[in-house]
């Protein structure tokens, strides 16, 4: 399990990242998503190593992280660090020797990841020959070559076409079903609710949000629909609750607690006739703009 505590980060006088604390526990899949400048990248290195900590404490197993277990780790850096002028299948064998593998095991892994993301017949061309999101393909690669006991994956569905993100889907849950913690960045808020055990949102620097999807929805408002038989605008003048938006015969608003609506739905059927009363399930990308307002 992989465990971050209090981890800070400080560029001069700016805090990149403050006191930022999770986990990511066996087997599990946590999506990380924050704005541009939140803090995710710069987290993400400091867990490799790749930059310098400031405050806090990166923990493996509940102890700290070597650079001999940062090796067992699979790593997609925001910035695609791959050879343009060399062919694919040569540096993805010499990536897999630096984690460990021996020439001929790090032939065959490539050979095979290859063949599964259907870049079999490219092995040979020069990474640059290759479309932007065939390169992504192969970064993904270098990165799981070695089998890592770990994978940290910075905005890996980035550039991929649909059936090369449910290639990438199923081999992210290959890995958990083994066991392997997987922590990958993205801003596609829908691919992120549908594939995760758990999401950390990062604004600012600092953790504002961190649970499984049904947990997060439980914790923020409750929020109705209420369509009536004419105008709605009347809600505006209830004092009790909050208006998010009214439009015609329709209303979006916020109710303090769960008594709130048996208290509105009488108030609505004193005013006329009411066609819908229904609690609206929030979305991730909805709790995401809750919580980084």
């Amino acid at each position: 399990m992989l465990q971050v505590d209090r981890l800070t980060r400080r560029f001069g006088e700016v805090t990149a990242v403050d006191h930022v604390s999770f986990a990511v526990p066996d087997g599990l899949l946590v999506g990380f998503v924050g704005g541009n400048g939140a803090g995710k990248t710069t987290t993400m290195r400091m867990i490799m190593g790749v930059l310098g900590i400031s405050d806090g404490d990166v923990r493996w197993n509940d102890a700290p992280v070597t650079a001999a277990e940062r090796r067992m780790f699979g790593y997609m850096p925001e910035e695609r660090g791959l050879y343009p002028k060399q062919p694919v299948v040569d540096q993805l064998v010499y990536l897999g020797q630096l984690q460990g593998l021996s020439a001929g095991d790090a032939r065959a892994s490539a050979q095979l990841l290859l063949e599964r993301f259907g870049l079999a017949a490219r092995a040979k061309d020069k990474l640059e020959s290759l479309s932007l999101g065939n390169q992504q393909r192969v970064q993904v690669i270098a990165a799981v070559i070695a089998r890592p006991r770990l994978l940290v994956l910075d905005e890996p569905f980035s550039g991929l076409d649909p059936r090369a993100v449910d290639d990438m889907v199923e081999l992210l849950r290959e890995f958990t079903r083994d066991g392997v913690p997987v922590l990958f960045s993205s801003h596609q808020l829908d691919l992120v609710e549908r594939l995760c055990d758990r999401i950390v949102i990062l604004s600012r620097g600092r953790v504002v949000a961190d649970g499984a999807a049904d947990e997060l929805r439980r914790s923020g408002p409750v929020r109705h629909r209420l369509v009536t038989g004419g105008d709605a605008g009347w809600v505006r003048d209830l004092g009790w609750l909050q208006v998010v938006d009214v439009a015609g015969d329709r209303a979006i608003v916020q109710l303090a607690s769960p008594q709130d609506t048996d208290r509105l739905l009488t108030e609505a059927m004193r005013r006329g006739s009411v066609r819908e009363l229904a609690e609206l399930v929030p979305s991730v990308a909805d709790i995401y703009r809750e919580v980084t307002a």
